[in-house]
């Protein structure tokens, strides 16, 4: 099941928000992976699997934009993190975009069928949120969420309240195991891990 198959309006949302403070500063979704920006890999593999995708990013908004895709910005001052970026998104999309589909722009090997399972189980649950894990490790910037819970996280982030999983366990949320492909939420936080994985890449 995909969720062009679903009929789902659902928009995709790419987390660029970061300070990558673990890279010195650097911004994560645009290192280079064997030639392509982290967040143009997962732009690839994220816009089949929605109706349109956005870009939630703090700075260098010019560069992410060449991907061709809207970026948004923050609506809190600072690097609030990607709570405050699903807050972004949902202000952003489309009125009638009853999902928003979240995944961070250092994961370019998410599964292509991401959210086809999440929107699938929850439909099947009616949970608002549905949350990706592989084996006993949650994954909660791997999100389904429904508009309806969009007050629900302004009301979190005013609370000062910033972690993901917290917010998500507060909800109505499925998690829903990926144990059949558990390098697909591989992320990279610095140039060795990068090196790793385009050795992989030109030897696979």
């Amino acid at each position: 099941m995909t969720a062009r198959a679903g009929h789902e309006p659902i928009t995709g949302l790419i987390l660029a928000g970061g300070a990558g403070r673990r890279m010195g500063g650097r911004d994560k979704g645009l290192a280079l992976l064997d030639g392509i920006p982290l967040a143009a890999r997962v732009l690839a593999r994220l816009a089949p699997q929605v109706r349109e995708v956005l870009i939630s990013a703090n700075r260098n908004a010019r560069d992410y934009s060449a991907l061709g895709v809207p970026v948004v910005c923050d609506r809190l001052p600072g690097f609030v993190g990607p709570l405050a970026g699903l807050d972004a998104g949902f202000a952003a999309a489309p009125a009638d975009s009853s999902w928003i589909a979240t995944c961070p722009c250092d994961a370019p090997f998410l599964p292509q069928n991401l959210v086809g399972r999440l929107l699938a189980a929850v439909q099947d649950s009616g949970a608002s949120i549905a949350m990706a894990s592989t084996g006993s490790q949650n994954h909660p910037v791997f999100l389904l969420a429904h508009r309806r819970t969009a007050p629900a996280v302004a009301e979190f982030l005013a609370a000062g309240e910033r972690r993901v999983l917290r917010w998500v366990q507060a909800q109505h949320h499925v998690i829903v195991p990926f144990n059949d492909c558990p390098d697909a939420f591989a992320n990279f936080n610095s140039d060795a891990e990068i090196a790793a994985a385009e050795a992989s890449l030109r030897t696979s």
